[in-house]
């Protein structure tokens, strides 16, 4: 028992110092792995070869420069990234705008529609209103191709200025394009009535049309007068508004000191400068007519308002709109000695009455201080301390007969600033 037990005890001691070594080896390898933990944090060997202290040589250039070219591509690639990227917003935008107007017009042929074909209940007293906002018609381009591609191209939001014109009016129709120029209006057409104002309007850079020959029109085109030509507008307006666009009328005897498309509601079918002269005569007025013999009932009271001015107006490519187009073409051909203002206002004004069926259309008088005619500005705006101060957007001579050099003047006083400009003339002519 003796020789078992001292064996036992000596099997003991080797292994207990076996255990011993090993756990110091232990504690040296932590102690080891803490030292190098702390003196080399990122570790003994890295990819990085820029974290290793070495000489550079031609090959380290060479790798630099590589690098900064490198950098320099993705630098370009980013910037043609950035400008691809605004093309694409610019062209995001401009479909939200075409899909805003699209649901407009939607949303107003579904108004139409409800209006029409539903027995709507009124609201509460004072939240009630009618259908003012005409939907447009469909676009139908077989009417003229050719129109169309031009439009196409000069359009801007489906709308345009437009003025017809011949080679008596080419002196006006050059202070026309110019003040439009100035500022800054790309989309205007003239339609050419003569091959004249066609290569004027080309060698000036100006966008023109000339219509397909049609002796009934230009014949009277090429040596009609200002009154005759104007009756002509009705007639080639109507393929304007076939195609589906809204059209600014124009006289090429108006000077443009402000884009007028920015100065238009569009809720309405027709949209007209005023031969006003004031707030009663441009927006209308009660005139009561005096009849003594009558008595007690000897005063009559009477509605009236300064006819719209057929020289200037917006107008859009609705069915309303269309008719009265027709309705003013038609007449002209059958009263070839009746004025086309005169025609142009009776057809948007007179009521429906036994044997005449009247017009459908919504209607706006423009501003007359930002759509201005000559009487306004010669007779009151130029002698009013205030009102001098006003920039109209247009300004249409439409009072008075020695229209070019009144044109010069306006362009004289507002663009040129020469406060004197328009001294020299009479109110009237």
């Amino acid at each position: 028992m003796a020789g078992r037990r001292e064996g036992f005890l000596r099997g003991g001691g080797t292994q207990s110092l076996r255990m011993s070594r090993i756990a110091v080896a232990i504690v040296i390898g932590i102690l080891t792995g803490l030292v190098f933990a702390f003196l080399y944090p990122n570790g003994l060997f890295r990819s990085d070869p820029l974290s290793l202290p070495r000489r550079l040589g031609k090959s380290d250039d060479l790798e630099v420069e590589s690098a900064g070219c490198e950098s320099s591509e993705k630098v370009n690639a980013l910037n043609e990234d950035i400008i691809a990227l605004k093309e694409k917003n610019d062209e995001l935008k401009k479909q939200v705008q075409e899909l805003n107007e699209k649901l407009r017009s939607a949303e107003n042929g579904k108004d139409a529609t409800v209006a029409s074909d539903e027995h709507p209940k009124a609201g509460a007293f004072g939240t009630v209103k009618g259908f003012r906002t005409n939907p447009t018609v469909i676009p139908d381009e077989s009417v003229n191709s050719r129109l169309a591609k031009i439009l196409e191209e000069i359009a801007m939001k489906k709308e345009l200025i437009v003025a017809l014109a011949n080679a008596n009016v080419k002196a006006m129709l050059e202070v026309w394009f110019t003040s439009i120029k100035k500022v800054g209006v790309p989309n205007y057409l003239v339609v050419a009535l003569d091959d004249e104002i066609e290569s004027f309007c080309k060698s000036n850079g100006v966008p023109v049309y000339k219509r397909d020959p049609d002796e009934g029109i230009d014949s009277v085109g090429r040596t009609g007068g200002n009154h005759v030509v104007s009756g002509l507008k009705f007639h080639i307006l109507r393929e304007f508004l076939q195609l589906g666009y809204s059209v600014l009328l124009s006289d090429v005897d108006i000077v443009y000191l402000q884009n007028p498309f920015d100065h238009l509601y569009r809720d309405s079918d027709v949209e007209s400068m005023s031969d006003g002269h004031n707030n009663m005569t441009a927006y209308g007025y009660d005139d009561v007519f005096d009849e003594p013999s009558m008595g007690w009932a000897r005063y009559a009271h009477t509605m009236r308002i300064w006819v719209f001015n057929s020289g200037f107006f917006y107008i859009r490519p609705t069915i309303p709109a269309i008719e009265l187009l027709d309705r003013v073409a038609g007449r002209l051909a059958k009263e070839p000695k009746s004025w086309d203002q005169a025609v142009f206002n009776e057809e948007l004004f007179y009521p429906s009455h036994p044997g005449y069926d009247g017009l459908h259309a919504a209607k706006r008088t423009m501003d007359i201080y930002q759509f201005m005619n000559s009487k306004v500005l010669f007779k009151f705006v130029r002698k009013d301390a205030h009102l001098k101060k006003l920039k109209p957007v247009i300004v249409h001579i439409n009072y008075h007969p020695d229209k070019l050099p009144r044109m010069q003047a306006v362009v004289e006083y507002y663009v040129n600033g020469r406060g004197n400009a328009l001294d020299s003339f009479p109110d009237g002519s």
